[in-house]
């Protein structure tokens, strides 16, 4: 019997979390939310109405979640969500997309510039795996490079050999490719 694995979806918004997600229920894979699983354990706030986000006790909701999943879930679950990587997860996904492919993105979202500015800068310094903590598996992919369909082909390929590194590529460096 296959393991079942909590995987975390992340990303800088626009990177694709919720398209990658879709495909993913579509062939199965059990879909949850940060937002959903803060709503369910009273760990979030008020839409802010600067930002339009609602804030996540991330330190109190993890809490909540070392306790509910101790064990091992029936089925391989993904959250989605660009803090889930902080959640007391088996492993991690995260999405990259290039500067200027995240900029149509966002604007396509109508985000404002501010909004954007602060997303892009996030992605160009490599967000999530700045705040990379432990020896959980990561895997990378670059949304703006590679389809939906081969992400979601290597995913599961990844699950399937229980989450082992799949080769010994580096992290994403957009500093370096614009540098050229």
């Amino acid at each position: 019997m296959e393991r079942a694995w909590r995987l975390a979806l992340t990303g800088t918004p626009g990177t694709g979390k919720t398209t990658i997600a879709a495909v993913l229920e579509k062939k199965g894979i059990r879909i949850d939310s940060v937002e959903s699983l803060a709503e369910r354990h009273g760990c979030i706030g008020e839409v802010d109405v600067i930002d339009g986000a609602r804030p996540v006790d991330l330190g109190a909701l993890s809490v909540c979640l070392r306790d509910e999943w101790r064990d091992s879930p029936e089925s391989t679950t993904v959250i989605d969500g660009h803090l889930s990587h902080n959640l007391p997860v088996d492993g991690v996904i995260i999405l990259r997309c290039s500067p200027e492919e995240l900029r149509v993105r966002l604007d396509e979202r109508g985000y404002s510039d501010l909004k954007s500015t602060e997303n892009i800068e996030w992605e160009f310094i490599g967000g999530a795996w700045n705040e990379r903590e432990g020896h959980l598996p990561w895997v990378e992919f670059d949304t703006s490079a590679d389809s939906v369909e081969c992400i979601v082909a290597t995913l599961h390929d990844w699950i399937s050999d229980g989450l082992k590194p799949m080769s010994p590529r580096s992290a994403i460096d957009w500093v370096s490719v614009q540098e050229g």
